[in-house]
């Protein structure tokens, strides 16, 4: 463990000119890059405690950050190296401090080029540095969506264009012609095979009901509480809609608004954009109760929710009555062939589902799976996959 400065000791390198913020997220990166797992919302409380404490005293700093980043034993280390070369200007300080190793740390964009991979690499052969390297695709993957610019937001549509959103199969009511011999005879197949062998029914032929894709139905929460998520969310909604027959979408806020025809176009800029318009209430308040009981009074009633795959996609916060939240998880779920409930702060480290909405919805739900990047919506693909 780095021992503590004095009191009279220096203040970090380079943090008189950044405000707290941009500091926390840039230290925060760096902590990634060398394998600590560091969520966003202990990215926002280390930028607070640096509001809080100022920037002018090491100990101070790095105490906000130990406190606020760091959860696992085996991560100090690795903190109090990185805290070394982001933080300390040794020219000035080596005097005061113990000697810390510095740790070098090579980053090398993969391309499609071996020969320039392999020149990097031999370039980086001693033991104190670390070389990491990756694809911008990968990185955007593992990303939490409430740090994306526009432009990754553009990205990652396009990586969640490729997922394939299909549930298990359902028997339908519609025959179809089969192999097996079954109890259900098909007169018009056996007629036309019998007129073909001279009008003996030489070979019998049979139907059987189809197997049908299951309707899967989609409700994102766009509250106030789900912006950092909602945007990059409404992309994956888009593409799921965009993407396969049979899924109803529709947006949960101080009211429910079905935006299902608005993100039918292949077009992104241009689903979103009718979106935007329809929905009225983004960013507002939420009333998960309220909105769900006009969900099974409005469309359950009419089959759209019965046997199907209902996703919802929310922080759990709710301003409404949990009571009703529970009751209508429950009237819903009765008839649903599975509940998925998708929670970006899941992610979490130490998250409990302490939020009155959160904790009346869960015993009602089959699955509970995270949803704060194109990497989880990967996972939920295969969650849904099983259902």
């Amino acid at each position: 463990m780095t021992e503590l400065d004095p009191p009279g000791s220096t203040a970090p390198s380079g943090t008189a000119i950044a405000e707290p913020a941009e500091i926390a997220v840039a230290f925060t990166q760096v902590l990634r890059g060398v394998g600590l797992t560091v969520p966003t919302s202990c990215t926002h409380t280390f930028a607070e405690a640096l509001c809080a404490t100022g920037l002018d005293r090491r100990h101070s700093t790095y105490w906000a950050g130990r406190a606020t980043l760091v959860h696992r034993p085996e991560d100090i280390e690795p903190f109090d190296r990185a805290f070394a070369v982001f933080f300390e200007d040794r020219r000035s300080t080596a005097a005061e401090e113990p000697d810390v190793e510095p740790l070098s740390i090579t980053i090398a964009v993969d391309t499609d080029d071996d020969t320039e991979a392999e020149d990097s690499s031999d370039q980086t052969t001693d033991d104190d540095v670390i070389e990491l390297r990756f694809s911008s695709a990968e990185v955007l993957r593992h990303k939490d969506f409430a740090e994306y610019s526009p432009d990754e937001l553009v990205q990652a549509q396009s990586l969640m264009s490729h997922l394939r959103l299909i549930g298990s199969p359902r028997t339908s009511m519609r025959l179809g012609p089969t192999r097996r011999r079954t109890p259900r005879p098909d007169i018009r197949r056996t007629v036309r095979a019998a007129m073909r062998a001279g009008g003996e029914p030489v070979e019998r032929r049979f139907s059987a009901p189809t197997p049908r894709l299951r309707r899967l139905v989609l409700l994102l929460d766009v509250s106030g509480s789900m912006e950092p998520y909602a945007r990059a969310l409404l992309r994956f909604v888009h593409a799921a809609v965009a993407g396969r027959q049979k899924v109803e979408a529709f947006a949960l806020g101080t009211r429910l608004t079905r935006v299902t025809r608005e993100l039918a176009s292949r077009d992104p800029d241009v689903a979103l954009e009718a979106a935007g318009r329809r929905v009225t209430d983004w960013s507002g308040g939420t009333r998960l109760g309220d909105g769900l009981r006009e969900f099974n009074d409005e469309w359950g009633v009419r089959g759209l929710a019965r046997n199907s795959i209902v996703v919802i996609l929310s922080d759990g916060w709710d301003r409404g009555d949990p009571v009703e939240l529970g009751a209508q998880m429950e009237r819903l779920h009765r008839v649903t062939h599975q509940l998925i409930w998708v929670n970006p702060l899941k992610v979490t480290p130490g998250y409990a589902p302490l939020a009155r909405g959160m904790a009346a919805a869960l015993p009602h739900i089959d699955h509970f799976v995270e949803g704060h990047s194109v990497s989880a919506m990967e996972e939920l693909t295969r969650v849904i996959a099983t259902a």
